[in-house]
């Protein structure tokens, strides 16, 4: 694989960090935006290791964006205080204030309560620096702090007073080689409280959806969001910052479950991803989109697009034109092109030819591995190579609109079995009846 590197291009295919894992580039100029709201000793304790760190101090600028507390926090000299009305749970509006202040290449978020190791900002800040796309997340560790005095250094302190460390956040990086095997789902193990990204990155991505005003989710939304728009993510489990108190999952009660279930359902608006959105319910914007070929009879599109419907409920339809059956236009699924241009699927899949779907594994199996970090598209032929499709990803999309080419992904392709190209005027009634085989359907 390539990797195209210069000051105008730095890219790596797919999710490959590793590629450039080895460079060090000149010390960036890094905003480090630490959201807050009413932890003054806590508070204290973050900036106190922030003057420790070991990041050039005139390439370093730190940025208190406060939540509304109820007294004005108190920083040093040389810290920027930037505040917003308390009018609830906002961390995400209070990021994104922050990183309206802030001057930097790189922004490195942090909260309040989570403290940084001396090396964190330094090597947390690194890949940003070397790859526009890479959005990188740290090592929070646990620790109960309660009276250590803020002068103690935290890789002290920490491993002295440490709480049981989240397992499932800790396997998922294993399992990932530290999110090098990255996909669609892998925006859960970015945690907004050790994350770093470029400005410029940060900017194109809109930064943090500031719909959500209670505990948690934004930082997965913007993840999610982030990935979809060509993002490198990658653990750097030697960037360490500590958490003043268990994780959050860790914690208790109905109150607990409550919030939870909030950041579940706004998530299941936000991610139309298996795994996040509804199971049955369709979103406002779909997870795949399917483009219908011009030119069918109105049988041909009729048995197309139920087979397509059929195989991906979820899915929709885009038509050429106005459908000419009227069961396929009064399904709401169903869209003509000049209706779509709004539509922004993570997958589509353009047709070249009308098909029947009989068995539905091999598609729906292949188009699951599009997840992956790697592929960018996947061409559909018939066992005698005849063209039937294409699929691309958002993702890919993203990333060639930013570079001005196709970089950094690879095309596979798969022989479609159980599939079968529509003959003019199939069968209808041996299609909706169940009972015909290819010969009723397919084209000679």
């Amino acid at each position: 694989m390539s990797v195209g590197w210069n000051d105008r291009m730095p890219w790596v295919p797919g999710n490959r960090w590793d590629l450039v894992a080895h460079r060090e580039p000149e010390p960036p100029r890094v905003s480090v935006i630490v959201t807050h709201y009413d932890q003054p000793a806590e508070l204290a304790r973050t900036l106190t290791a922030l003057r420790r760190q070991d990041h050039p101090a005139d390439r370093l600028e730190v940025i208190v964006a406060d939540d509304g507390s109820p007294r004005q926090p108190e920083v040093p000299t040389g810290v920027r205080l930037v505040r917003q009305e308390d009018r609830g749970f906002r961390a995400a509006a209070a990021r994104n204030l922050g990183a309206a202040a802030a001057t930097g290449d790189v922004l490195c978020f942090l909260d309040a309560d989570t403290t940084p190791e001396p090396s964190y900002v330094r090597r947390l800040s690194r890949l940003p620096a070397l790859l526009t796309e890479a959005v990188t997340v740290g090592r929070r560790r646990h620790a109960d702090l309660r009276g250590v005095d803020a002068d103690v250094p935290v890789a002290e302190a920490g491993p002295a007073h440490e709480l049981p460390e989240p397992a499932w956040l800790r396997d998922a990086y294993a399992r990932s080689g530290d999110l090098l095997r990255a996909d669609d789902r892998s925006y859960r193990y970015v945690i907004s409280a050790v994350l770093a990204c470029s400005r410029a990155f940060f900017d194109e991505t809109g930064g943090f959806d500031e719909e959500f005003s209670s505990y948690g989710g934004e930082d997965w939304e913007w993840a999610h969001r982030a990935w979809q728009a060509g993002a490198v993510l990658a653990h750097v489990p030697d960037a360490v910052a500590w958490h003043d108190g268990p994780d959050w999952a860790a914690r208790e009660g109905d109150d607990r479950v409550r919030e939870g279930n909030r950041q579940s359902l706004l998530l299941a608006q936000k991610i139309p991803v298996p795994g996040s959105a509804g199971r049955g319910l369709l979103s406002a914007t779909p997870d795949l989109m399917v483009e219908i070929p011009a030119g069918l009879s109105a049988s041909a599109e009729f048995v197309c697009v139920d087979s397509v419907l059929a195989t991906f409920p979820l899915a929709a339809v885009v038509l050429p034109t106005e459908a000419q059956s009227p069961l396929v236009r009064a399904d709401p699924r169903v869209r003509v092109a000049t209706e779509a241009g709004g539509l922004d699927a993570r997958l589509t899949l353009r047709l070249e030819s009308p098909l029947v779907i009989q068995d539905a594994a091999p598609l729906t199996a292949a188009l699951a591995s599009l997840g992956d970090a790697d592929v960018d598209a996947l061409r559909l032929i018939d066992p005698a190579a005849s063209p039937l499709g294409r699929v691309t990803s958002r993702r890919a999309r993203r990333r060639r609109e930013r570079w001005g080419t196709p970089v950094g992904f690879a095309e596979s392709t798969l022989t479609l079995t159980g599939a079968y190209v529509l003959r003019d005027e199939p069968h209808v009634e041996a299609w909706v009846g169940g009972w015909g085989g290819p010969d009723r359907f397919a084209a000679s």
